[in-house]
């Protein structure tokens, strides 16, 4: 197929030519001694500084010339002066060298006389040639569904969007420090599946050529975290990424990032204060502070968090009483009384109970919660994995970290009971078996796991992705994906 290239294109793949004749226009590697980053902090008349980047700015001149080149974490400004680096040297830059093309520079550490921190060139290799032209210097890449597609050019036109994906490494780096000075120890389980357990949620479905055999990917790493903890493992943790079938909002993607980790001999109640703890720690390791800023608010998350059940939070938007609407038909027929619509994929009519009252309460109150709550008291029906309470074995001794209208973090004390663990899955394999997708299939084998013992186990889930996207204030959860799954554009937009 012939591909349409723009003028700029064509006049790029004209010089490679004159480039072969010069050098290898795509060198095999390059020395540096200092990143960008560590160059700008050098005092001047520091000598054979090598570093190299993208170039992002250019200004060709007679005699003296003047580019920026950048890494993701920095830039710095480089001269290029014909009597330094030699007649020929400044004749090829001047014909052959671009704007995003990739250079390696060897010179001295200057300031100018505007204050500007600069590496005046002695040296420099050609070290890559873009063959397509950047966006225009001062409105860049705008447009955010080509961001999403063009992440990497999003990355070398916009800082913010540089920041945030910093911000995401650095988060992690934090939470797994914290988590190994706590005695977590970090595992991997798989993302192939058999059973499509560990949430209530719709699973992806594949098939294994060589097994010959249908399979799952996984929707949460639950299930394995737990049969490390029956093999002897105290505290594990692992950053899993998890597939759901399901839909796509501003807070939900198909494919994601979750923490999990489980301790035993824990409750949910030492999650709550671990976890609170693990939050303000990393935040304030990143920023410096407790204070973020949450729909142009400034938050304070210091202190301890509001604690709140399900119920009285239903209740605090809507005259729904779920303890007096106990069942599934009760509850649905208030809801139809109320004149509430809400969007499911799967008919409200198809739900059990517990799903029934999770899609009342993202409809009526998870909205309008801004500063960091923790939602417990969850029907046992919505959580066939997590232990009953012992007072009220109808609700589950379970919480959620809920901020700015989004789940951050769902944890709760395990439930250890073999027995009763078959039967909540029986009980979610005939909801299946009758329409509700997302409840959870039998699994015998991680019943036969629980067999061998389990000591008490508290265990978490949290959204990274989430928490990534509240700490930058992204709008979009795509925002905060390096590189999200977006449809093919059709041959002819690609044309």
């Amino acid at each position: 197929m012939e591909i349409n290239r723009s003028e700029q294109e064509l006049v790029r793949r004209g010089k490679l030519d004159s480039i072969k004749e010069y050098c290898n226009p795509y060198p095999e590697k390059y020395e540096i001694t200092h990143s960008i980053k560590d160059a700008r902090d050098l005092v001047d008349g520091t000598e054979n500084v090598q570093i190299a980047g993208r170039i992002v700015f250019l200004r060709k001149m007679g005699k003296l010339s003047f580019m920026r080149i950048r890494d993701v974490e920095a830039s710095i400004q480089v001269s290029m002066q014909l009597d330094l680096v030699g007649e020929d040297a400044y004749k090829f830059m001047k014909s052959n060298i671009d704007i995003g093309d990739f250079i390696g520079v060897t010179g001295e550490m200057v300031t100018t006389q505007t204050g500007e921190k600069t590496l005046k060139t002695h040296e420099f290799t050609f070290l890559g040639k873009a063959l397509r032209p950047l966006p225009e210097k001062f409105h860049g890449l705008s447009d955010q569904e080509m961001k999403y597609r063009n992440r990497y050019v999003d990355l070398i036109m916009n800082e913010d969007a540089r920041e945030r994906f910093l911000l995401r490494s650095k988060l992690i780096w934090e939470i797994r420090s914290y988590l190994n000075s706590k005695e977590y120890i970090e595992i991997e389980t798989p993302i192939l599946n058999n059973k499509a357990s560990g949430a209530l949620a719709r699973p992806f479905t594949t098939h294994h050529n060589a097994l010959d055999i249908n399979l799952y990917l996984r929707i949460a790493p639950e299930t394995y975290l737990k049969r490390a903890i029956v093999g002897g493992f105290t505290k594990v943790y692992e950053f899993a990424r998890c597939f759901r079938n399901e839909g796509i909002d501003t807070t939900h993607l198909q494919d994601f990032t979750m923490l999990e980790g489980y301790g035993a001999y824990l409750n949910y109640k030492d999650n709550m204060t671990f976890l609170r703890e693990m939050i303000q720690t990393v935040v304030k390791n990143l920023f410096g502070t407790l204070e973020i800023t949450i729909n142009k608010e400034l938050v304070d998350i210091s202190g301890e968090w509001e604690s709140i059940s399900m119920r009285d939070l239903i209740l605090r938007y809507c005259p729904i009483d779920i303890y007096k609407y106990d069942t599934k038909e009760t509850l649905l027929e208030k809801i139809k009384e109320e004149k509430l619509e809400i969007d499911s994929d799967t008919p409200l009519e198809d739900m059990g109970y517990g799903n029934l009252v999770d899609q009342l309460y993202k409809k009526v109150a998870r909205c309008h919660v801004v500063k960091p709550i923790f939602l417990t008291e969850h029907p046992i029906s919505l959580s066939p994995l997590a232990r009953a309470n012992d007072e009220n074995p109808e609700l589950t001794d379970r919480f959620q970290l809920v901020i700015n209208g989004a789940e951050i973090i769902n944890a709760y004390s395990e439930l250890v009971d073999p027995q009763e663990q078959e039967r909540r899955l029986e009980v979610q394999a005939a909801l299946k078996d009758n329409g509700d997708e997302e409840a959870m299939p039998m699994d015998h084998d991680y019943i036969s796991a629980m067999e061998v013992g389990m000591p008490p186990i508290s265990g978490w889930g949290m959204g990274i992705d989430r928490v990534v996207q509240l700490l930058t204030n992204s709008d979009n959860i795509k925002d905060v994906i390096l590189f999200p799954l977006m449809r093919p554009l059709n041959e002819e937009k690609k044309d």
